[in-house]
């Protein structure tokens, strides 16, 4: 598809367009990257979220270094950080089978509205704990089970949500590309600022601060103006509500490969995010020494490992908005299925790399282009499934989804702290990231029909 440029002038009189396009802008629907936010609604959600998404990003990082700070030895390090990345998996299942029903069913927003509230609870509860000294290893994983459930449901609600916020299909894209790279921006910014944080006053104020920074997100949903929801009159039970979204599913061919693809890959590749606070402490402790001694030299350290993650965890994440951004611009032109293909290739094989690397440098700019790849990946699938499903199995099919995603994302941390703490973090990162390989090639090889989707 062509992109057009996009029109020198736009009308600010607002709109309305069918019933999805509450408050978008009178004006052809452009081609590029910023075309979703024309959309009033989205541009609620989408400024709302971004002071949110950075502190939740403070708060992943202060976790990892809360849990590093609570051993002594690294395997016991890589074990608990195993476990952090796993015990969200506990409610995972249900509660996102029960997200997605009831995505289908209720409105959206209401349910995103409960479940940013839930989250910010388990903040101000992470802060209450290490303020007061008091925190254990075993209270933090008991704030993650809660913490789970509510990204459980919160997950297919909020995705499908940027479906009705933009009105459909047309700047579906443009929306989910934004909302990625808002999430990405906030990747690349909180881990850097938590680990300045960090560094100079310890954990408990980046909890705070990730609690606050959940005002801007509620307040933009509720302002947001959405038809009324329509409720079925005789809604289904729940049990044949599921089995209906399975067996669409079942006899789908594309959403099965989009969802070979992610499950694997979050099994296999992304639990290196767990892994990193293993990178920051030893494996690029010398290389990263005097990029240490130059930072501190100007603040208080204690920790200073904690800056070496966050640049690490930052470089990630600018590389994957940038790549959100990228894709907003360019998959359409030059097909979705393509860009897809690239990332599922291009992802595991230059994380691979970062794991043989030994230089803070070279890892630093390996890891923008793993940011890259592994947003070109998620960003089209999430988009590919989304345009594929119909509109009232949609939350059904993003629940199968974000549960694949995410329990295979926990699984495998919880096997690579264990391949970390028996051999290393770098072996237990390579083997991943050679076998998410070996399979993004076999499927572009035997699956060509996926480099031709539109």
């Amino acid at each position: 598809m062509k992109i057009d440029s996009p029109p020198s002038e736009i009308s600010d009189t607002p709109t309305l367009i069918g019933a999805g396009e509450l408050g978008a802008v009178d004006m052809p629907a452009r081609r590029g990257t910023f075309r979703a936010l024309r959309h009033r609604n989205f541009r609620l959600f989408f400024f709302g979220q971004m002071i949110s998404v950075i502190g939740t990003w403070m708060q992943v990082t202060a976790i990892q270094l809360l849990v590093v700070s609570l051993f002594d030895t690294p395997e016991a390090q890589a074990y608990w950080l195993g476990a952090v990345g796993f015990v969200p998996l506990i409610p995972l299942i249900p509660f996102a089978l029960a997200g997605g029903s009831l995505a289908d069913r209720f409105p959206r927003r209401t349910l995103v509205v409960v479940t940013q509230s839930t989250m910010m609870a388990v903040a101000f509860a992470l802060y209450a704990m290490t303020a007061s000294g008091g925190v254990t290893i075993w209270l933090v994983l008991g704030l993650l089970v809660f913490q789970g459930a509510a990204n459980a449901v919160d997950i297919p609600a909020r995705q499908t949500l940027v479906f009705e916020l933009v009105g459909g299909k047309d700047d579906l894209t443009s929306a989910i590309a934004l909302n990625s790279s808002v999430f990405n921006l906030g990747r690349a910014l909180g881990p850097a600022l938590a680990g300045i944080l960090v560094a100079a006053v310890g954990v408990a104020d980046a909890f705070l601060l990730n609690g606050l920074s959940f005002v801007g997100v509620l307040v933009g949903l509720l302002l947001t103006r959405l038809p009324p929801h329509e409720m079925e009159e005789k809604p289904p039970r729940m049990d044949k509500h599921l089995r209906e979204g399975f067996g669409y599913i079942k006899h789908e061919k594309t959403i099965l490969i989009l969802l070979s693809l992610i499950g694997v890959t979050a099994f296999l590749a992304m639990p290196f995010t767990q892994m990193l606070p293993l990178f920051a402490t030893y494996t690029l402790a010398d290389s990263a020494e005097p990029l240490t001694q130059a930072l501190c030299s100007r603040i208080e350290c204690s920790t200073p490992e904690a800056l070496t993650l966050g640049l690490l965890n930052a470089f990630f994440g600018f590389g994957a908005l940038v790549g959100a951004l990228g894709v907003a611009s360019w998959a359409e032109q030059y097909g979705r299925g393509r860009v897809l293909t690239l990332g599922n290739v291009g992802f595991p094989a230059v994380l691979l790399l970062f794991a043989l690397s030994r230089s803070i440098w070279l890892s630093l700019g390996l890891l923008f282009l793993v940011g890259v790849g592994w947003v070109m990946q998620t960003t089209l699938t999430n988009t590919l499934l989304q345009i594929t499903s119909p509109d009232n199995l949609r939350g059904r099919v993003m629940s199968v989804y974000s549960m694949l995603f995410q329990g295979m994302w926990r699984v495998g941390s919880m096997g690579a702290g264990l391949i970390a703490a028996l051999i290393s973090a770098p072996f237990a990162v390579g083997l991943g990231a050679a076998l998410a390989l070996a399979y993004g090639v076999l499927t572009a090889i035997r699956r060509p029909n996926l480099r031709r989707l539109r």
